[in-house]
């Protein structure tokens, strides 16, 4: 019989080599592997090696402390190319401080990246980027002064007319996943994984390059034993697997809790244990946003406002199985966690790969995207990759808004302190925020609004006391919050001057209602 290689966490950390291209697989802390990520950090930290890797991966991967957070050392890692550190403040910090190399592609397209690869191509093409601050006419993704004068990692192909972005490829020495079990030959499963990523591209696209393989998994099985369907990675891909000695440490399901079944298909719990989200700005933004809504609809969330508080209020409202929400990370239905958990959900009704998803995402495009809003322009320009020096990246926010048929971005109006009420169907803006959101020119070009106007796609802004929507001629102020006044609280905190609906309205009242629902099923049904 083929014998898997079990090798304790510090044996797998010395298969690294200086100079090598690391690839873990993960999302937040969903599928990191602890305890190998641990022992990098620490040999790093004892001998200076494994020393000047690149860092390459799809999703964000960590919890603000652990995850890749390990990795963000000077000298450990010489180049990142990523998507999104929102979640990772060392590594933020070290990009804007031009300590390492770094490069942000979209989510999707990295993900995607791996199948290319690991099919023998040498790169993937895709119109996911243009126009966006990853297009190499624009900063091709390079997210620091020390990344500018280096060589593009993409480049703009034009094929039968039409132009296209392409990622070149990026081969992998050493890939990192998780697993749930394994045998005693190695075959691997991810059965209480809360989600399903894009493991075994990234695996293929290591072996594709002669890379190694590493798993860390929870428990040994007999050979035989594992249900073949169930095995997400055969045991002749895998060089090395790590037994984690730590679970409930090392091993987490999410950062949040050790192990919930809910959260990976073994469970469904009673819809009354789910509770409703607290009424604040944010709630009430998201409510005027699922008044885009419609039966039938398949919706994306993207993370902050979206992901944090739409799929509550759907579930609140009873329209849940109206509509079919979903997650980048792959999964369908359900209600999401939220926050440093993104990614994943209770009672799902289906659970696909992530660069699954994203092929739905790019080709045929979701119904509606909710996203999050940095800055807003007056071409209809959106940033929420770059505020001020915190370089979160695009994650699969570019994937997703450039195919969607309708976009939905919820935010506050201002950043930096602004504190509001609700009192008898009015907004109260008891603090003004420090920082305009709807600026003159974006800092960086997350969603181009000119493309958008172009191919005539539908872009609704919701904030807590305006709501605007993108039209032919520009941005269009089409609502405002009762108890407001247009010029003082809207106007003057705007550094680009909005065309004024002629039939501009007052939100629904209904809105402010903080004990209860609002009305929606009834209101989407009209």
């Amino acid at each position: 019989m083929i014998k898997a290689n079990f090798v304790t966490a510090k044996e797998a950390a010395a298969m690294l080599q200086d100079g090598d291209t690391l690839c873990p697989v993960a999302m937040t802390l969903v599928s990191a592997s602890e305890s190998i990520l641990k022992e990098i950090e620490k040999s790093f930290d004892e001998t200076g090696h494994p020393g000047n890797l690149t860092l390459l991966h799809s999703c964000g991967q960590s919890d603000r402390k652990d995850g890749i957070q390990h990795l963000a050392h000077e000298g450990l890692v010489k180049r990142i190319i990523g998507s999104h550190w929102g979640l990772q403040p060392r590594w933020m910090e070290m990009i804007a401080e031009s300590k390492v190399e770094a490069y942000c592609l979209p989510q999707g397209q990295i993900a995607q990246l791996y199948r290319s690869m690991a099919c023998g191509l040498p790169g993937k093409m895709s119109k996911v980027g243009l126009g966006t601050f990853i297009d190499p006419r624009i900063e091709g993704g390079k997210m620091n002064e020390r990344t500018k004068a280096l060589e593009d990692i993409t480049e703009i192909l034009t094929y039968h007319g039409e132009e296209y972005m392409f990622y070149r490829e990026i081969p992998i020495d050493v890939c990192l996943i998780r697993g749930t079990v394994c045998d005693e030959m190695g075959n691997l499963t991810t059965t209480e994984e809360a989600m399903k990523l894009e493991v075994l591209p990234a695996v293929m696209a290591a072996k594709r390059y002669g890379g190694k393989v590493i798993a860390q998994v929870k428990r040994v099985a007999a050979f035989g034993t594992l249900n073949p369907k169930e095995v997400t990675v055969p045991g002749v891909f895998i060089d090395a697997i790590v037994v984690c000695e730590n679970p409930l440490m090392d091993h987490r399901q999410t950062s949040s809790w050790y192990f919930d079944p809910s959260y990976s298909g073994q469970l469904r719990v009673p819809q009354s244990n789910i509770e409703p989200a607290p009424f604040n700005e944010r709630k009430f933004i998201a409510r005027r946003g699922t008044l885009e809504l419609y039966p039938g609809a398949v919706v994306n969330l993207g993370t902050g406002i979206p992901n944090d508080m739409v799929g509550k209020i759907c579930s609140e409202e009873g329209i849940s199985e109206d509509i079919m929400i979903t997650v980048e990370s792959g999964i369908y239905g359900g209600v999401q966690a939220g926050g440093i958990d993104f990614g994943i959900g209770q009672n799902l009704c289906a659970m696909i790969g992530h660069h699954e998803q994203m092929d739905y995402y790019n080709g045929a495009g979701v119904d509606l995207t909710f996203m999050g809003l940095g800055e807003l322009d007056g071409s209809g320009n959106v940033n929420s990759t770059r505020m001020g020096t915190r370089c979160t990246g695009a994650g699969g926010f570019i994937d997703i808004t450039q195919n969607a048929k309708k976009v939905v971005f919820l935010g506050t109006f201002t950043a930096g302190g602004a504190e509001y009420g609700f009192e008898d169907g009015k907004l109260v803006i008891k603090k003004e925020g420090k920082i305009k959101k709807m600026v003159n020119r974006v800092a960086q070009i997350s969603f181009n609004g000119p493309l958008a106007r172009k191919k005539k796609q539908a872009v609704v802004i919701v904030t807590e006391r305006a709501v605007f929507e993108l039209a032919e001629e520009g941005v269009v102020l089409t609502e405002i919050a009762p108890g407001l006044e247009l010029k003082k609280d809207i106007l003057d905190r705007m550094d680009f001057k909005p065309i004024i609906s002629p039939v501009l309205k007052e939100m629904d009242k209904a809105l402010f209602i903080q004990e209860g629902t609002f009305g929606l099923k009834n209101k989407i049904s009209d």
